[in-house]
């Protein structure tokens, strides 16, 4: 099956770059609107679970949001510095979105670890994608100023969900720097590192059960130090590593 995902990936990778070439933005913006969709497809599955008393798991639900508001976000980036502009871009980026969110839907409700599979080397290949494009266009992109819609989710704006994709046990979460359109783009590279992160974690065996989202590990952390500080340290034996289920590994 994973030898299967493998060559249906290549695939696609082949046709996107050999369709869009060196017109980045373009490619960008049709990467961005595809590899949201997965976000939605594991929700719509976790919601009918849930409605139909089958099986729940808040923190999933939580996380997988949190992914799909960080795609969305590059996706803002990318229509501001035009990606979008034409009706080519836009036509395929769509019908190929829904198409693929009926894949993996039916993926997930079957193979849930392999769906994860699916998602990791899609992120994998966008991070790989945006770590080349930093180091061919440095000059370029340093001399340029940061859109607003990306200050506004990087810097200013509510950070919570920002957060939340955030899977490396640091015990801190990043506050990156958004002074120009190179940190942007190394921005939205390290964050597909955490999709990707998040991803090889979710395809434990144990992880349906264990997963934990990066807030409710800090809760835990926190609960930790707050009983560690008490005369009796009453409880402490009691509660488990809540880092376990994460991973620091950047995608090879």
């Amino acid at each position: 099956m994973k030898v299967l995902i493998q060559a249906i990936v290549s695939f696609f990778v082949f046709i996107v770059d050999f369709v869009y070439g060196n017109r980045s933005y373009p490619r960008f913006y049709v990467l961005e609107t595809i590899a949201r969709v997965p976000y939605f497809s594991y929700l719509s599955v976790l919601h009918l679970y849930e409605t139909l008393g089958y099986w729940r798991k808040a923190d999933l639900l939580k996380l997988h949001f949190a992914e799909t508001w960080n795609e969305l976000h590059h996706l803002l980036i990318m229509e501001s510095l035009g990606g979008d502009r034409y009706w080519i871009d836009r036509f395929v980026a769509q019908h190929v979105a829904v198409a693929y969110y009926w894949v993996v839907v039916l993926i997930y409700m079957l193979f849930p670890s392999y769906a994860y599979y699916l998602m990791e080397l899609i992120e994998g290949h966008a991070y790989h994608t945006y770590d080349e494009y930093l180091k061919t266009y440095e000059a370029q992109l340093k001399a340029q100023r940061a859109p607003q819609v990306a200050i506004n989710f990087y810097r200013d704006g509510d950070l919570y969900m920002f957060d939340e994709v955030q899977t490396a046990p640091d015990h801190e979460f990043r506050r990156p720097k958004v002074d120009n359109l190179y940190d942007v783009f190394v921005n939205i590279r390290d964050d597909e590192c955490e999709h990707v992160k998040t991803m090889v974690a979710l395809q434990k065996p144990e992880a349906r059960l264990t997963f934990k989202s990066p807030h409710t590990v800090f809760e835990a952390i926190a609960a930790i130090a707050v009983r560690r500080a008490s005369p009796t340290g009453e409880g402490e034996a009691s509660l488990q590593d809540p880092t376990r289920s994460l991973i620091t590994d950047k995608p090879d």
